[in-house]
């Protein structure tokens, strides 16, 4: 009968053991010295050796001549200890036997004298799914067991155990695997079974395995299946549900050239040929940290603006967890992009140019182009006057921006003020048919952006909605009246919105209930006035006057956020 690779492979002395070698060199001194302790606590990730090098302690701990902690393998209780009808070491698995009738049956049996070793020891894997009652009934025996009895306690959650249980335990934290050493283990074991592979590959499934060496061996025994030639990279896509890295290129390209259709277009190819999306995702994720790694590490040319880059990985990477959990898959993630063209596209339409403060000087500064640094140095007179220039348009946005700020705060208090539970609930039913325009081609990102939030209170006259970043709030500072028509028009509202922060609206909530205990509450202020439309257009007209000053001074040497 066949047996599975990462059987077939898996360690039995503790040399053999792959990249725990702290915990190893830990447990060899413990027998060698005999400083034997009743119970240990094994945790760390998924395929990282925990239950593997629980038996080679069993094992070795019970050797009659081990050699620097290490069993000989050919004495008696080294023989005895191999079979499986070794009564001795025994393993439970706490996800099957997580009762309180088990381990009263194991406390039951820990009296009983070992029938041929030294120690009788007990592995319980995956520990933390035991019940409480469970925990409760072990705990006793792990406090005070018999001499002749050692307890291995393994799991990857050791969050759920009981501080009672862990702290009578010796603790043993496993890493994950670093893929070099994944690498060299898979390379051994395909030279070992004559497998034909590209190098590339191992990479690849060493990446994939994240730091499991049992998932990798997995991996590459089902590759040997699939392919009976030599396996090569589009072998490794094709099963792991991936996409190569000119895909991903082009899936880039798109993203960041707007191209909507073409991108729900790709998303559907994908689906329809079987890749996992949620892998497609992380490769993207990856691609895109390697190449701005290369960027700033290497000074290697970038093709797409650095910044655009990082917020997009960034928000990648905030609703990743969102993304895995979401029923739809492929339908969450076409909302994702689709919102972040629909805003993106917006901003670069609204605001095509920010100016960037540079937090070292009074004044702001001009990003150079990687390749004309040198250029650029030797124009410190024009540098000076261009940071002048450009000054005088951040403070008219920055007191701008103050403005709103003021006006989103007061504006939520006088909606605390006048706040009604029914008003609330009928927002809340408001916000709901939102989704009906997320897709549209038009105004999608506008909904997107509205749903993002969440509604917090309600009055006769305004509405609060809530998010939690900083950066996104920012962000709707730039045509907040945008979106406050836009959710008026589509659910028949004629309220106010006010945009805050999650830990805004929590301090302002916190603030109102002290208040309230006291017997006071907040005063209703007067809404500051903004800049009307014409004062804006002419705030933008100026900024533009003066970046077209810039770029005649500087033609293509400098870009202008």
């Amino acid at each position: 009968m066949y047996q599975a690779l990462y059987r077939k492979y898996r360690p039995t002395i503790f040399d053999d053991v792959v990249g725990q070698n702290v915990v190893v060199n830990t447990l060899k001194n413990a027998i060698k010295y005999n400083h034997i302790n009743h119970a240990y606590l094994f945790s760390g990730p998924r395929g990282t050796g925990k239950t593997t090098i629980a038996k080679i302690f069993a094992r070795s701990v019970n050797c009659l001549e081990p050699s620097d902690g290490v069993a000989c393998g050919k004495c008696k209780s080294c023989l005895y200890s191999f079979l499986n009808e070794c009564m001795d070491v025994i393993e439970i698995d706490a996800a099957s036997n997580n009762g309180v009738d088990e381990i009263r049956e194991l406390r039951s049996k820990v009296n009983i004298l070992p029938s041929e070793l030294k120690y009788k020891v007990y592995i319980i894997d995956e520990v933390h799914m035991l019940s409480i009652g469970a925990f409760n009934a072990l705990l006793k025996t792990i406090e005070e067991p018999p001499e002749h009895v050692i307890f291995i306690l393994a799991t990857t959650d050791p969050q759920k155990i009981p501080a009672t249980i862990i702290s009578r335990c010796q603790w043993y934290s496993f890493k994950k695997i670093s893929n070099d050493d994944i690498k060299k283990r898979l390379s051994e074991i395909v030279e070992a079974e004559n497998i034909k592979i590209e190098d590339k590959v191992l990479d690849k499934v060493a990446q994939a395995s994240d730091g499991g060496l049992r998932d990798a061996i997995g991996l590459l025994d089902k590759l040997r299946a699939y392919c009976t030639d030599e396996i090569t990279l589009d072998d490794f896509y094709e099963i792991n549900g991936e996409v190569n890295d000119e895909e991903l290129k082009k899936l880039v390209k798109l993203i960041f050239s707007f191209e909507i259709s073409d991108v729900l277009s790709t998303v559907e190819r994908y689906y329809q040929d079987g890749k996992n999306l949620i892998q497609v995702i992380k490769q993207l994720m990856i691609f895109i940290k390697d190449k701005l790694f290369d960027y700033y590490l290497n000074n290697s040319s970038l093709s797409l603006d650095e910044e655009e880059l990082v917020n997009f990985l960034n928000l990648l990477n905030e609703h990743l967890v969102e993304l895995k959990k979401a029923d739809d898959v492929r339908l969450s993630i076409e909302i994702f992009l689709l919102h972040y063209i629909n805003e993106n596209k917006a901003s670069k339409v609204e605001v095509n140019r920010q100016v960037i403060i540079n937090d070292t000087n009074e004044s702001s500064y001009i990003r150079i182009k990687n390749e004309e640094k040198n250029i650029f140095t030797d124009s410190v007179e024009k540098q000076k006057e261009t940071k002048e220039i450009l000054t005088e348009v951040v403070q008219k946005n920055n007191e701008q921006i103050e403005k709103y700020k003021e006006l989103m705060l007061i504006r939520s208090k006088n909606t605390m003020i006048e706040a009604v539970k029914d008003e609330l609930n009928k927002e809340i039913t408001n916000f709901e048919k939102l989704n009906d325009y997320t897709f549209d081609p038009n105004d999608g990102y506008l909904a997107c952006e509205l749903l993002d939030g969440k509604i917090r209170a309600s009055s006769p006259k305004n509405i609060v909605i809530s998010y939690d970043y900083e950066g996104m709030v920012d962000k709707l500072s730039n045509h907040f009246d945008k979106l406050n028509d836009f959710y008026n028009e589509k659910t028949g509202s004629f309220k106010k919105i006010a945009f805050i922060t999650t830990s805004k609206w929590n301090e302002l909530k916190l603030e109102y209930i002290n208040l309230h205990k006291q017997g006071k509450h907040f005063e209703y202020q007067e809404e500051p006035v903004l800049n009307t439309l014409e004062e804006d257009d002419k705030i933008n007209s100026e900024s533009n006057d003066l970046i077209s000053k810039t770029i005649e001074m500087f033609g293509d040497l400098v870009e202008v956020e």
